[in-house]
């Protein structure tokens, strides 16, 4: 591990530290600097994607005259209630695939019925595929004794032949034409390796379903323009394994995904950055805005900090697996800038909470004259992330054609009680996630399912 890495990765712990002995020290709004600090951080990032969305339009890609072959693995454990839904819709695309195979990473549940009796599959013998399904040529299954996500992929990479791989979650459902887009951006671009499709969330119909994907809509839009102001330098790390495309020779050639990893597909973009720099490949990675998918997300609050203790961990072990690419020049912009912010991501959730938790110890013990000031700070920064919203979400729109479920009012509602509801418990998951990571005790299995159901028969 280089020494830039090292002092980046000393910075934050240091500086936490600092910060809160001070809180005991200091008179006034000083008191308050790790809520500064804090809010210093996340307006800067939100200013560095404003700068490099400002301009970002749909810009769809003509039809290609050559199309590269295009595959689509859905690795599924136990998915027997939604695997239907998510083959149906994959099979009504503007622009089917040539393959549709289902990795069954050792389901113990009704799978093999709902492969018989709606595709009339027959089991195949372990870590073989089967012969296509009569009522839908292009469907195969690939049956696997139980090993994880990971290695139901690897398996599944290995044995198809199609130049380009759509990995999809068996509870994501793509829009009509998210396979054409996708399809378009690897035939326009040759070096592209790896492309994220843009996700939704859905949750359950009760309230609280509404109002956990009311939240996550939002923080999903975020998410999204900031993952294309990082591709405008050639620094995106994070796909979404629900809804990614691979251009398969490459995966293949990094060794696959890892199975000893949290977040297999975000581990797996540092590998292939890792190799293009290390074999002077100019490969890419990127989102595209016209492949849209909605994905099942959680709806209740355990749900959803079991989902962010699983996401934080697997960021944090893949961030210590590749600290020595923190700050080295040679990974360009990545290691300069992307990998540097990362680090201080690592810190980011704990800063949030103590800044609330002095806040709230201010208002007990009755220091008002501290709290007003650090109140007024905090209305600021909800009037300039207020504004952020609002004018993104045109930008969004405009990027991805996306229209459903983005009123303004309910975008003003969510700012406004975001860093006092939503906030907070996002940064509780990834508190979490450090126990994750520093234990290993996270697992890819059984999974409740609260918005997708199986198509009529």
């Amino acid at each position: 591990m280089g020494a830039a890495s090292r002092i980046i990765g000393a910075f934050a712990p240091i500086l936490f530290i600092a910060l809160i002995v001070q809180a005991f020290q200091r008179q006034g709004l000083a008191v308050w600097s790790i809520g500064i600090a804090y809010i210093l951080y996340d307006t800067m990032l939100l200013v560095f994607t404003a700068w490099n969305i400002r301009d970002l339009r749909l810009t769809p890609q003509p039809a290609p005259r050559v199309s590269p072959s295009f595959g689509v693995i859905i690795a599924a454990h136990n998915e027997a209630g939604v695997i239907a839904a998510a083959i149906e819709r994959l099979s009504g695309q503007d622009t089917p695939p040539d393959l549709i195979l289902i990795a069954d990473d050792g389901s113990s549940d009704a799978t093999p019925d709902v492969m018989a009796r709606r595709y009339g599959l027959a089991p195949p013998p372990y870590g073989t595929i089967s012969d296509p399904s009569l009522t839908m040529p292009s469907l195969r299954w690939l049956r696997l004794r139980h090993g994880g996500k990971a290695r139901a992929l690897n398996a599944a990479m290995l044995l198809v032949q199609t130049e380009v791989v759509l990995t999809v979650d068996a509870d994501t459902l793509l829009e009509p034409g998210a396979i054409a887009a996708m399809r378009a951006a690897f035939a326009a671009e040759p070096e592209l390796v790896a492309a994220t499709g843009v996700l939704a969330p859905i949750c359950g119909r009760d309230l609280q379903g509404r109002f956990f994907e009311w939240f996550q809509t939002y923080e999903y839009v975020r998410n999204f323009l900031s993952r294309h102001a990082w591709e405008r330098l050639n620094s995106l790390l994070l796909i979404s394994g629900a809804f990614a495309a691979f251009r398969r020779q490459a995966v293949v050639e990094v060794g696959g995904f890892d199975p000893d990893c949290m977040v297999e597909d975000y581990e797996l973009i540092h590998r292939l950055h890792r190799h293009a720099v290390d074999n002077g490949r100019d490969w890419t990675v990127r989102v595209v805005g016209g492949a849209l998918a909605r994905t099942d997300a959680p709806a209740s609050p355990m749900a959803f900090l079991r989902q962010r203790r699983r996401w934080f961990g697997g960021f944090l072990q893949t961030q210590y697996w590749n600290r020595d690419m923190v700050g080295a020049r040679r990974f360009g912009w990545l290691g300069i800038a992307m990998l540097p912010v990362k680090a201080l991501d690592t810190l980011q959730p704990i800063y949030g909470l103590a800044a609330f938790a002095i806040l709230i110890a201010l208002v007990v013990t009755g220091r008002f004259t501290v709290a007003l000031p650090i109140l007024i700070v905090m209305l600021v920064k909800i009037a300039i992330d207020l504004s952020f919203h609002l004018w993104s979400l045109g930008i969004y729109k405009k990027w991805t054609g996306q229209r459903e479920g983005l009123g303004l009012f309910p975008a003003l509602i969510a700012a406004i009680l975001e860093p006092f509801s939503f906030q907070l418990l996002r940064h509780a998951g990834a508190v979490w996630g450090w126990h994750a990571f520093l234990t290993g005790r996270e697992s890819w299995g059984r999974q409740q399912r609260t918005a997708i159901e199986a198509p009529a028969e």
